[in-house]
Order: structure tokens, then sequence, then C-alpha cells
């Protein structure tokens, strides 16, 4: 068995960054994404970076960095989201942005770590979203074709990994990560938790570790929230609507 496990991050990324090169970048929002190998691509320098992720993070986190430091050419999104640079770029002309509905994206990446070339959706169908592609008839409805995705590389994160590449997301950082581990030519893995070979229920295992070729043992995880809302806190023994 190759040997995956790396010590850091910037390990786990030698050899494979190159200027210009396509990178899918898991998570949802903030939920699930790979934060130490985002760091090191932005220590790395590289640049004209087409990405394909959900949303780009935020001003000053996550993918939002890569922006920061101008390495970002293209998004690949269905979200802006609450990154205002991200905004500001694409609206001054300064970065491409391909527009997909999150559904697309999402099935996109599916088929492109399938092996599908091109599916047809009714999602998008007489809008902007369609502008330029073939658009079929089939059983009397019309369907929009759109194509697979692929990467030079997928970076994803998972809760709980082994060193063979066995990974199990948590909740909402399923969303993304699973399909986007299989679109990659290669895929680098950071977990929370590194366990031993066998430690994982084979059932419980969302991604196997024949699509994972390094992984790491993630050093520091932030875990921001976009927007904190809370419900204000109720004095012990207060009535209906008297607050702290």
């Amino acid at each position: 068995m190759a040997d995956k496990l790396r010590t850091d991050a910037v390990q786990a990324l030698e050899g494979l960054l190159f200027d210009g090169m396509t990178i899918m970048a898991g998570g949802f929002g903030l939920c699930g994404i790979p934060e130490n190998l985002i760091a090191a691509i932005r220590a790395s320098g590289v640049k004209d970076l087409t990405v394909v992720s959900n949303n780009c993070g935020v001003d000053d986190f996550g993918l939002g960095l890569l922006l920061a430091g101008g390495q970002i050419r293209k998004m690949i999104s269905s979200y802006v989201g609450e990154n205002k640079l991200f905004a500001e770029l694409y609206l001054s002309g300064k970065l491409e942005l391909e527009f997909n509905p999150q559904g697309t994206l999402a099935e996109r990446i599916r088929a492109g770590g399938a092996g599908i070339p091109a599916f047809f959706t009714k999602t998008g169908v007489g809008t902007l979203v369609a502008e330029g592609k073939e658009v079929r008839e089939f059983d009397g409805e019309l369907y929009v074709m759109e194509r697979g995705l692929t990467a030079d590389l997928s970076i994803v994160k998972a809760h709980t990994g082994d060193a063979e590449g066995n990974l199990v997301y948590r909740k909402t950082a399923r969303n993304f990560n699973p399909m986007m581990a299989t679109a990659g030519k290669v895929c680098v893995a950071e977990v929370e938790e590194l366990v031993e070979v066998g430690a994982i229920d084979k059932d419980h295992i969302h991604t196997p570790g024949i699509y994972v070729d390094r992984v790491i043992e993630g050093a520091v995880y932030e875990k921001r929230i976009e927007q904190l809302t809370t419900r204000p806190r109720m004095a012990e023994g207060a009535g209906a609507g008297e607050e702290v």
C-alpha cells in the first residue's frame, strides 16, 4: 500500500501545485473547508488558478485568502456569499466567474468524478444559465446540457480519516467534499481526527481510500461561522420575553 500520510499541509501539496491549474475545494460556506491546505496554497504563491467551489469563503478566511492574494483567475461557483471582495473583483472585471445553480454544480462535479462528460437538466432552461449551451427536447420538455467538471487537484476536509485515506464527513461537510474527492486527478484530504486503519466501520465510510492520494491531520481549525445568530439569553427565573 502506498504511504499516503504526510506530516503537514505543505508536504501534502509538494509537487502538486503549478500556475494556471484547476483546484476543487470542498466545503459549504465555511463548513467543512480544508483550512490548512488552503493556507498552504496561499503561502506557496501559486497563481492564475481556476477554483471550483460552492462559494469563495469570506474576505479574510478560507478561499478568500487566495482572492486577496490575487491568486485566483476564475471561480466556478454557485454563491458569492458573504465575500465582498469576490463581488468587487467580479463586477470590476478582474475575476472571471462561471455561475451555476447549486444542484447543477454538485451534479457537474459528481459527473466528472464518475467519468460522465455531460448531462441534461431542466434547471436553467430559458435563462442566462443556458446561453451558449445545447438545449434538447426530451418527452416534450426542454433540457440544457451541462458538462462534467474535473480538476488537477481536489482538496477536501473530513472529520475522521485513516492512513488508507478512508474518510468520514460530518453533516453539512458532505454537501461537496465527497464528490470533489472523486473528481480530481489527485486528491489531498485533511482530517480532524486520524484513526488507526480498521477503526472506521466500513458501512460508515463516505469516501473510500481509493480516491485519496495524500492525507494529513489538520494542525488548527478555526471553524468560523459566517453569520452567527443567537437568541437573547433568558435570566434564571425570568418570565417570557424577559432578557438577561
